[in-house]
């Protein structure tokens, strides 16, 4: 199984906000552009974990299936609330230490990203603009970007606490 590619999660977003042949793009649309773009988050994080522990060239293995599987939605969101705060409970402290802006920055908008997915996805309520779609996106985006400008030790750090949470 080749890696789900993230930049095509956030094609297919860009796609769906884009103007219609007449009047505004649909609620649908917009709702699946927003959770397109966590997912795109969400895959690459994923890719990113499974590169780094079972190894690009491994893609096919079913080792590399089993590690790309290993987190969930909940777990990325409990080790990113963690990594976003100024002093981490205890039980982190020994194992956030020292991450850079870069990392926090990713932690903050993937949060936010799965919030927004959330409210987008099983909130019948709020209407959605295409200009909150798009700010989602740019989010998604820029997440990812910023997870590689985090340093090496970083990005390793954080992948490794995905998948061994400390207990």
């Amino acid at each position: 199984m080749p890696a789900l590619n993230h930049e095509h999660f956030f094609d297919q977003a860009d796609k769906l906000v884009a103007p219609p042949p007449s009047g505004a793009p649909r609620q649908v649309d917009l709702r699946r552009a927003i959770s397109s773009a966590y997912y795109g988050v969400f895959h690459f994080t994923s890719t990113a974990l499974a590169d780094e522990f079972a190894g690009v060239t491994q893609r096919a293995t079913s080792r590399y299936v089993l590690i790309y599987r290993s987190i969930d939605h909940r777990t990325l969101k409990d080790i990113c609330t963690e990594i976003a705060k100024q002093t981490p409970p205890p039980k982190y402290a020994p194992y956030l230490r020292g991450f850079g802006d870069p990392l926090r920055a990713f932690a903050r908008a993937a949060l936010e990203l799965q919030e927004k997915r959330h409210r987008a996805d099983y909130n019948p309520e709020p209407r959605f603009r295409t200009s909150e779609a798009k700010a989602v996106i740019g989010t998604a985006r820029s997440a990812v970007q910023r997870f590689g400008e985090a340093s090496p030790d970083d990005r390793k750090a954080f992948l490794t606490l995905l998948i061994c949470p400390p207990r």
